[in-house]
């Protein structure tokens, strides 16, 4: 059995990494590899399949296998995150398969080009030395700044018929590309930080006009601090009730993660009002350290209710209904509320937003024309101050 048959059985045997063989580079390799009783022609065709499914991500095959390695979910992983024993068994086993990974991970152009015995043309790729066992017990070290599985190679989520997902195309906004507000996006910092150093931190509304910077500013911590092992799902109101099976979920990974919930309001009989008000007062099933909400809403007291309603309502305990749906807010440990800003902050706000982009202009008749956009616009914010400022780079 020479080396690429033997490499090829050993790819056959894994076990802890099987659901790699379903990659797509790894399948098409692998048809590559067992093509020894093909013909030439065949063996031309799998390896150009092979070529193509690895240039669809890069031309560094040994960083690629490393990544799918170190990214994969699995009995491995999910025992070291949840600081379980690990058998000598399975402990050998992991560092059997890292080698067969390492070794796949070195195939050069040459050698498979040897072993199909075919003299023309064929697509080449790079190959890297690295220690696949160093570097896999490396990232378990520090699992919880990493993650596993699709917290590994994504860091925005969404939900979908109660199901986590990833987006694959996030918002790239950063704190850098936000003004003003700034004690208000401090707090929702140092609240985040004190999540990720697994200190107790607060569920956060944030309140306030629209076009504020609310949302923008949940994102772009979230961008922040996406490298040191943050997280962040966004649910929709309607999908509130879920929200306790997606703590249970997410209570056993050792990243942190923040459930947001954007645009956040309620009429009185809204049935999903209830449900974020025992998920808030950290009922057994909606309790986790390492999770933590963060809501936006126009409305401070978020529950909608009309004078109308207040004079025909029956309720024998009037007040006390009252009390309660007034209360919702309060049941966050912490309410930052952005106001619309006033004349002075806008045009700060525009100033500092003109000088991130690099935007050279006479700073008054900048000021004249950004107070003429926002009286067009309805009124100054932080959002108008943005839509002003990609008007003139669009003009220029």
């Amino acid at each position: 059995m020479n080396n690429i048959n033997l490499l090829a059985t050993r790819l056959h045997a894994v076990a802890v990494f099987r659901n790699l063989l379903k990659d797509d580079v790894v399948s098409a390799l692998m048809k590559l590899l067992d093509s020894e009783d093909a013909d030439v022609s065949e063996k031309v065709n799998r390896y150009g399949r092979f070529a193509h499914e690895l240039y669809a991500h890069t031309d560094n095959l040994s960083r690629y296998i490393l990544t799918i390695v170190t990214n994969d979910e699995n009995v491995f992983i999910r025992k070291v995150a949840n600081g379980q024993i690990i058998s000598d068994e399975l402990n050998s086993c992991v560092r059997a398969e890292l080698s067969v990974f390492e070794e796949i991970s070195r195939l050069t152009h040459d050698k498979l080009k040897e072993f199909i015995v075919y003299d023309g043309f064929l697509p080449s790729w790079k190959t890297s030395e690295i220690d696949f066992e160093a570097e896999y017990f490396s990232r378990c070290a520090d699992i919880g700044k990493f993650g596993y599985g699709i917290y590994a190679k994504y860091h925005m989520f969404n939900v979908k018929d109660s199901v986590i997902c990833p987006v694959k195309h996030p918002d790239p906004v950063t704190l850098a590309d936000l003004s003003g507000y700034r004690n208000e996006r401090q707090a929702v910092i140092d609240n985040t930080k004190a999540l990720l150093e697994g200190k107790p931190a607060a569920n956060i509304l944030l309140s306030g006009d629209a076009g504020t910077g609310k949302s923008s500013t949940i994102k772009a911590v979230v961008n922040e601090f996406k490298n040191q092992g943050l997280r962040i799902i966004e649910v929709r109101k309607d999908q509130l009730v879920d929200i306790p099976v997606i703590i249970d979920e997410l209570s056993i990974n050792p990243l942190k993660f923040i459930l947001f919930i954007d645009d956040l309001s309620f009429n009185q009989t809204d049935d999903n009002f209830s449900a974020l008000k025992a998920i808030l007062e950290g009922s057994v099933s909606a309790k986790s350290g390492n999770v933590a909400i963060y809501a936006t809403s126009n409305r401070r007291h978020i529950v909608k209710e009309s004078f109308k309603e207040r004079d025909s309502s029956d309720d024998i305990h009037r007040n006390d209904t009252v009390q309660e749906l007034m209360s919702l807010s309060e049941r966050f440990g912490l309410c930052i509320t952005f106001v619309k800003p006033s004349k002075e902050c806008y045009l700060d706000i525009v100033r500092n937003i003109a000088e991130h982009h690099n935007i050279e202009y006479d700073e008054e008749k900048m000021f004249m024309e950004a107070e003429r956009f926002a009286l067009i616009k309805g009124g100054r914010s932080a959002r108008v101050a943005k839509q002003f400022v990609d008007s003139i780079i669009a003009k220029q």
